[in-house]
């Protein structure tokens, strides 16, 4: 990209981000989600950190706020209005053990928190010192990983285990199908489905989707939120969820260290969760896998949520890892963005949702973790192509993995920030990255 190209993308990127702001938090998109999500917040603090870095430490505190006693961050923090579905209406959370004074989902996301609250704290770290935002942070953190350890772990395995595909953040994928399979549809006839008025035709996941997404809600609503993984309709550990976690406890070592705590513990469970997705290996297809917590068997599914383990330092398996991402399951070198389902699989379909379009998020996790392998033109390669589809499809929720036209709906927060994370130079995380695309 030339100079005023970068120029122009960096201002979009910047203009985008502050129509979405709402004064504590931005929402991911005006119209089709006019909440606050939990992993969409902190993706977008890596891009909002740079130019308002007070706003960064705002949102990710703002969420905080909303954590529950036992120490979940929820899926979605409820504002006023917003037509979304389901609404604070369906979770009823006054009513849930542990849960805040704010309406929320039940539901959690990936870990992204520690390693986006370490980003924006290093971005401006005199206005952090001062805000003591680490300080203020670390408690929450600690508290959100300690759950998902005595929560969201079987004995013995230690990976992540999301009871919702929502969790995951990859709604409909393939890796979800057989456990999905197992839930009843009685009907489709009542299901409010706001959401197609915001993408085109085959875009989204399916009514029959959406009939088993609220029937695993309802029941998990109906536990109390209880996290009895072997009652539960729907557990699987996720590769993805662990990998990102591991990422996340390495950052939270890191800020025990920014503030005299001591990291010995967060070193550790970093290490004991790097094993964890080592155990989530399939080599029937040779990537990392999904296991079904009630069926017992890893998922036969390649997708992108199996190359993000790339993201874990000394991975057993990553020069297979990378060679599948090199090769014609994912071609990376020659489709637009990495997709999110093989490209081989009898599943992939090139505009739905996240059973083949490519996604910005997974691509900025997938250069991060290329960067930590000096894989710099690689990176390069993902951070121009962003910012040229970017730009070109208005800021897009997701492409088409082959010719990049623009998918799902428009002016998304993640695709601007993740965006402006790349074309933005920094002196810590992200400095190798923007010297290779220059």
């Amino acid at each position: 990209m030339t100079p005023q190209e970068t120029e122009d993308a960096r201002r979009g990127a910047e203009r985008l981000l502050a129509s979405n702001w709402r004064g504590t938090h931005t929402v991911p998109a005006a119209g089709l989600y006019p909440h606050q999500w939990s992993w969409d917040s902190a993706f977008i603090t890596f891009g909002t950190r740079h130019s308002r870095p007070a706003d960064a430490r705002l949102e990710l505190a703002t969420l905080f706020d909303a954590q529950w006693a036992d120490g979940r961050i929820p899926q979605i923090v409820y504002s006023p209005g917003g037509d979304y579905s389901p609404g604070p209406e369906f979770w009823q959370s006054a009513r849930l053990d542990d849960a805040p004074g704010v309406a929320t989902a039940a539901l959690i996301q990936p870990p992204m928190h520690a390693w986006a609250a370490l980003a924006v704290h290093e971005s401006d770290p005199e206005g952090s010192r001062e805000s003591g935002f680490l300080e203020k942070a670390y408690p929450a953190l600690l508290r959100w990983h300690e759950y998902l350890s005595s929560r969201r772990t079987v004995a013995g395995h230690g990976a992540g285990v999301i009871v919702h595909p929502w969790e995951s953040g990859l709604d409909n994928s393939p890796l979800w199908d057989a456990a999905m399979a197992r839930i009843e549809v009685v009907s489709t006839a009542s299901l409010r489905r706001p959401d197609l008025a915001h993408a085109g035709e085959g875009e989204r996941p399916t009514d029959r989707d959406y009939a088993r997404y609220f029937a695993i809600a309802a029941a998990y609503r109906d536990s109390h939120a209880s996290d009895d993984l072997a009652s539960l309709p729907f557990a699987l550990e996720d590769p993805g969820f662990t990998a990102i976690w591991a990422r996340s406890e390495r950052a939270l070592a890191s800020i025990a260290d920014h503030i005299g705590e001591d990291s010995a513990g967060h070193v550790r469970r970093q290490a004991e969760l790097a094993t964890a997705v080592e155990g989530l290996w399939n080599s029937r297809i040779g990537c990392y896998s999904a296991r079904d917590i009630l069926s017992g068997e890893l998922v036969d599914k390649r997708t992108v949520s199996g190359l993000l383990p790339l993201l874990v330092p000394g991975l057993l398996h990553g020069p297979e890892l990378l060679q599948l991402l090199w090769g014609p399951s994912f071609d990376f070198r020659t489709t637009a963005l990495p997709p999110s389902n093989d490209l081989l699989d009898a599943t992939f379909d090139r505009a739905s949702y996240w059973r083949g379009p490519a996604w910005f998020n997974t691509a900025w996790l997938l250069a991060q973790a290329l960067r930590d392998l000096d894989h710099h033109e690689e990176v390069a390669m993902i951070a121009e192509r962003m910012m040229r589809l970017a730009v070109a499809g208005d800021f897009p929720e997701y492409v088409d993995p082959f010719d990049g036209s623009p998918r799902g709906t428009r002016a998304f927060s993640w695709t601007a920030a993740l965006t402006l994370d790349l074309l933005t130079p920094t002196t810590i995380d992200h400095n190798d990255t923007t010297e290779a695309i220059r």
